[in-house]
Order: structure tokens, then C-alpha cells, then sequence
């Protein structure tokens, strides 16, 4: 299969891709800022007018997957307009144009659409309350894409992994910190349901393989704190879990509102695709061996130009 990926040089459309081209031919979409990369590279900023069409001309996919948007939350609230145009006017014609070329979509979404005030698990059923303006924007973004293709597929994800910035994951986050002895907070009441991006890249293809089509969860089988998840991150690093601060979410001094609860329920696609969804501990396990390998030296390489 022929995969084109919007946002390659991000920290999921990288990953994805590197993971993908073993089995399928990709093509990555950037703004020209990757070189060295095993995979073909479309320099595009798909916010010109005409650019869905032009690299769905130039890639002659089989299936997108749609990694790119605007992903940082304080950027969003200060930038509203941007990550309006990024995060929901873009899927929404990249979904019209797939569907005038016969292209199999699927638009990368996120767990925060949820506000949390739910005691319980939320599935796909469950109606979404956006707190922050990047969360509306992608809730927005996710309602464009069906609208415009009914074939086409959502994805709500949370993960973590390693990128080529070194910086944008939370496991990096606290990995950098507690490898430099720098003490860090941990929120307690805030809980997700985190994925390995290696496990996400495959949830993804295998998505995208079976045909699947409308609005799934794939985020990881295992809910915990973001304390927590620091906790055991440091624990099979062997670094110091005594330097994150367990801490509340609220007075944290962050502009964007996050959701306390963000259980999701991955039953819908494990159904689908027949198989169970890993969880966080297998996901950390992976990370760890990446670790090991080189692989975050690895994926800084690739030169940014």
C-alpha cells in the first residue's frame, strides 16, 4: 500500500513513517524541513489554497493518514486563528479532496476533546465538551472530515515516544529532567490513557489496512496518572522518582484548561480489529529499548532543513 503522512517530521508522522515504510511504500508531506529521512519526501505547507489536491496529485496514495496540526496547547490559546485554519478547516479539505480521488483518510484526533467531568470511561458515544481552544479546534477538525467523507477515519490518541526535537513527548520530559536531576511535577488528578507511538504506528496501519471507517479511540489499554507515569518511567530507567513532586493540575500555572479524567474506552477497535490494544506497561518496555538501541540519537539525526 502507498501511505502519504502529513506532518513527517513531527513526533508521531516520523515515527509512523519510519515504522511503516518496512512493510508499505510512504511518501511524508512537510514543510521541507526533513533530509536524510529512508522515505520520500513531498515539501508542501498545506494551508495554500490548492495543496490537499496538488499532493494527493503528486503521492497517488493508496490511504492518508493525517498527522499534521497544531499540537502544543499554549500555542493554540494564544494563536486561535492559526490552529483553526490547521486543526479544523485543513482535515476537513484534505477529507473532501480524498474523497474525490478515492483515498482512504485517516485524521489523527485527540482524547481532549473530553472535559472530564465524567466518573467513569468514556467511549466513542459519549458527547465531547472541549475545554481549551486546541481541543475545540480538533473536535472541529474531526466533525469536517466525516462531514465531507463518511469513509473516512478518526482516530482519538494520547502518546508518548521518542522525538526528533528530544523535547515533545512527556516521556522526554521527564526522562531530560530526572537525567539532569531536575526536579519536576507530576499531576496527580489528571488521568490518560497513554500509547507507545511504536504501538500507535501499528494500531494505525492496521486501521487503515482493514477498512476501517468512522470515529474510534486508540489510545493505550491502561489508565494512570501523569504522576504515575513518571513514576514508572524513572523506576525502569533507574533514575530518581523522588524528584517529581506529586502535584495538582489546578494552580499549575498553565494558560490552556485540562481535563482531569480522560479514561477512554478502546473496546470499539479492539472489536474491530480483533485483538487487544497494548497497554502503557508494554508501551514503556518498548521505549526503554529503543533507549538501549540508539534510537533517540537516531531520529534527532535527521537533519532539518
Amino acid at each position: 500500500m502507498r501511505i502519504l503522512i502529513t506532518g513527517a517530521s513531527g513526533l508521531l508522522g516520523l515515527n509512523l513513517a519510519l515504522q511503516a515504510r518496512n512493510t508499505h511504500t510512504v511518501i511524508g508531506a512537510d514543510r521541507c524541513r526533513l533530509g536524510g529521512v529512508p522515505f520520500e519526501v513531498l515539501c508542501a505547507d498545506l494551508l495554500e489554497p490548492e495543496a490537499p489536491e496538488k499532493v494527493l496529485d503528486a503521492a497517488h496514495p493508496d490511504g492518508l493518514i493525517h498527522c499534521a496540526a497544531l499540537a502544543e496547547l499554549e500555542p493554540c490559546e494564544a494563536n486561535p486563528g492559526m490552529a483553526a485554519r490547521l486543526n479544523a478547516d485543513l482535515p476537513g479539505r484534505l477529507a473532501a479532496a480524498c474523497k474525490r480521488q478515492g483515498v482512504r483518510m485517516v485524521h489523527i484526533s485527540t482524547d481532549a476533546v473530553f472535559d472530564g467531568a465524567k466518573d467513569g470511561t468514556y467511549t466513542e458515544a459519549d458527547e465531547p465538551h472541549p475545554l481549551s481552544v486546541y481541543a475545540r479546534t480538533k473536535l472541529e477538525g474531526e466533525q469536517a472530515v466525516l462531514a465531507a467523507d463518511t469513509a473516512a477515519l478518526v482516530a482519538r490518541v494520547n502518546f508518548f515516544g521518542w522525538s526528533p526535537s528530544g523535547k515533545r513527548s512527556l516521556a522526554e520530559f521527564f526522562f531530560n529532567n530526572l537525567s539532569a536531576r531536575k526536579g519536576v511535577k507530576g499531576f496527580t488528578d489528571v488521568i490518560f490513557c497513554p500509547a507507545f507511538v511504536g504501538d500507535l504506528a501499528d494500531t494505525l496501519l492496521a486501521m487503515l489496512s482493514g477498512g476501517l471507517s468512522g470515529l474510534y479511540h486508540a489510545v493505550g489499554s491502561e489508565p494512570l496518572s501523569k504522576y504515575d507515569f513518571g513514576v514508572a518511567l524513572a523506576r525502569r530507567f533507574g533514575l530518581d522518582e523522588g524528584l517529581i513532586a506529586p502535584t495538582s493540575v489546578e494552580g499549575s500555572g498553565l494558560i490552556a484548561r485540562r481535563a482531569h479524567n480522560l479514561r477512554l474506552s478502546v473496546h470499539k477497535l479492539s472489536t474491530a480489529l480483533g485483538q487487544a490494544l497494548p497497554g502503557f506497561s508494554t508501551g514503556l518496555e518498548r521505549f526503554y529499548a529503543q533507549y538501549q538501541q540508539g534510537y533517540p540519537q537516531k531520529i534527532r539525526s535527521y537533519p532539518q532543513v
